[in-house]
C-alpha cells in the first residue's frame, strides 16, 4: 500500500512569515513539519493555552496553564527570501552536475521573487 504523503516544498528550519490568520505577518522558524495534515509548527506563532492535569508520574507533579505553540496551515505561510527579507514562492531548479564522469541531476529551491538559492 502506497503513503499518501504530500510533498511539503517548507522544510523544517526555514524561516516563515505568517500571511493569513490571528499572527498574519510574523515571523518564525519552522520547528516541526507534519505532512500528512499539510501542517506546520512554527515557533513563536499561533500560541495557545492548554490546561494540563497534574499528572503522578515521577517528578511530573505540575498542573495548570501552559502555552504552546499550535501548528498552521501551509498554505498560510510562506518562506522568507534571505535577499529582500519578504515571504516568496518555492521553484526547484535543477541542473545537471558531472562528477567522475558521471551525470546526476540536483534539485535546489529557489526563490521565485529574486531567483536565488534558499
Amino acid at each position: 500500500m502506497a503513503s499518501n504523503k504530500a510533498k511539503m516544498k517548507i522544510k523544517k528550519g526555514d524561516t516563515v512569515q505568517v500571511l493569513a490568520g490571528k499572527d498574519k505577518g510574523s515571523t518564525g522558524k519552522v520547528i516541526e513539519v507534519f505532512p500528512e495534515t499539510s501542517r506546520v509548527l512554527v515557533e513563536g506563532v499561533n500560541r495557545v493555552t492548554r490546561h494540563t492535569k497534574a499528572g503522578t508520574d515521577r517528578g511530573a507533579r505540575s498542573g495548570g496553564l501552559v502555552v504552546q505553540e499550535a501548528s498552521i496551515h501551509v498554505s498560510n505561510v510562506g518562506i522568507v527570501d534571505p535577499q529582500d527579507k519578504k515571504p516568496t514562492r518555492i521553484k526547484t531548479k535543477v541542473e545537471t552536475v558531472e562528477r567522475g564522469g558521471r551525470t546526476k541531476t540536483a534539485r535546489t529551491r529557489v526563490g521565485a521573487r529574486t531567483g536565488k538559492d534558499l
